[in-house]
């Protein structure tokens, strides 16, 4: 294998360069407190949270949600420490997930909010690699902008690059974020800098992404079958000739097998693609995708959940799907049959008609599973529930008789050892002791 030095995608790791037009020293920009500002959060004193702003700061979720009853003026919100950090900002440096799950309802927050130095929100949650925030920030707070810059003019692509966070930088380019975009104080991009700052597992996830640009898994037309399944199963079981098998057992005998990394298209990224495709039972019952037509993609901006609410009417996001395009929004309908079609081709009876899944979702506010996926499962494709009678029987189940050894004359017995019986004879005097003990005290105790 190449080494770091031979590698010439690899490069040579941090150096030291000499300082950048703009002033900046390398050990300035590449230090922890350059990325993100130091914070000192407020002590609670033993005191409730009666502002916006403490209960974030506190992670007190119930002070938030009492303060949102009350109502919020956008003084309150928009209250900010020293840092010039909201409520938000210090609930995604600390990974308070349920504080920023509660701010989503709170009118007058700004999402694009800049501290001193030119941090948002998501540049915070970024560099402090909250996958799970960043996810949240993405997808349900409308109008996020992922190319903003600090002070520096690096993005929160770019901080999460610099500081090695793999699923965070995944996130953020599947969202649409820039993966060509510079700072403003050596003019890197994301990549470059992960090679700088000796983040090569980043730099390895961030070259697959660029491979792999399209989750395709995430598609109503994406087919759950592994493509080199027929060749290899072929292959296996072909007739081998005899120089075949016996380099074969050589091979298997006296090989050695080295942990190697996996193949790419091989059966473990089959496995992780079925599992996390839109035809995948865990997938259909946990959510429901709103755009299926359109599959997360490197480069292609993605509106959030409240902005397609806003553009687009309940009843039109279940009946058709809605497909993303650099922001633009198309209708695809469906090709798979509908639901109803489906199931009035399998029987009559409508209170059998339908599956179980599609039965619980009609009541639910928000439908999980999309009406092209809502009456069939792997079970019972046509769509129909069996009809299953329990009878509990009158007659008591009859008990299996042992049987009886016979004891011929014509067959031998087995021998009794000596040593048993005298264990035997053991036990039955110890059984006639005790009984004479436990009598003579039953008279002891009458008279």
């Amino acid at each position: 294998m190449a080494t770091a030095a031979e590698d010439p995608h690899l490069g040579a790791g941090p150096d030291e360069e000499d300082e950048s037009p703009s002033g900046w020293d390398s050990d300035s920009i590449l230090s922890d407190d350059s990325v993100l500002p130091d914070y000192t959060p407020e002590t609670s004193g033993g005191q409730t949270a009666s502002t916006l702003y403490q209960a974030c700061a506190r992670n007190d979720l119930a002070a938030l949600r009492r303060v949102l009853e009350r109502g919020v003026t956008r003084e309150e919100v928009m209250d900010l420490d020293i840092n010039n950090w909201n409520g938000l900002m210090v609930a995604c440096c600390k990974g308070f997930i349920d504080i920023v799950y509660g701010l989503n309802t709170c009118p007058y927050i700004d999402i694009n909010h800049q501290d001193n130095e030119g941090n948002t929100a998501l540049m915070i949650a970024s560099q402090a690699g909250h996958v799970n925030t960043v996810m949240y920030l993405l997808n349900y707070y409308p109008g996020i902008d992922t190319e903003i810059k600090d002070c520096r003019g690096f993005t929160a692509l770019i901080k999460a690059a610099m500081t090695g966070r793999d699923d965070v930088v995944a996130a953020l380019v599947m969202a649409g974020a820039d993966i060509h975009v510079t700072d403003t104080a050596r003019g890197k991009c994301a990549q470059e800098w992960a090679l700088k700052t000796g983040r090569y597992e980043t730099l390895h996830r961030l070259r697959r992404l660029k491979m792999r640009p399209k989750a395709e898994q995430f598609c109503e037309s994406y087919i759950p079958e592994w493509p080199e399944l027929k060749e290899r199963v072929a292959k296996a079981v072909a007739e081998k000739s005899a120089r075949e098998k016996i380099t074969h057992h050589i091979k298997s005998t006296f090989g050695f097998r080295f942990p190697r990394d996996p193949e790419d298209n091989g059966v473990l990224d089959h496995m992780v693609r079925i599992t996390t495709s839109i035809h995948s039972p865990l997938i259909s019952t946990g959510c429901r995708p709103l755009c299926p037509t359109s599959p997360p993609e490197v480069g292609k901006r993605r509106l959030a959940v409240p902005e397609l609410m806003k553009k687009h009417s309940e009843k039109e996001l279940e009946q058709s799907s809605v497909c993303h395009s650099n922001g633009s929004v198309s209708h695809i309908r469906p090709s798979i049959h509908s639901a109803d079609s489906i199931a009035t081709t399998c029987c009559a009876d409508t209170e059998r008609r339908g599956s179980v899944l599609s039965l619980a979702s009609t009541k639910v506010a928000s439908t999980f599973i999309p009406r092209s996926m809502a009456r069939r499962n792997s079970v019972f494709p046509s769509g129909c529930i069996p009809q299953i009678n329990i009878n509990r029987p009158t007659e008591p189940t009859p008990k299996k008789e042992k049987k009886k050894k016979k004891m011929d004359e014509g067959y031998l017995e087995p021998p009794i050892w000596r040593y048993k019986e005298i264990k035997e004879e053991k036990k039955k005097k110890e059984k006639l002791e005790k009984e004479k003990t436990e009598n003579k005290k039953s008279t002891k105790a009458k008279k």
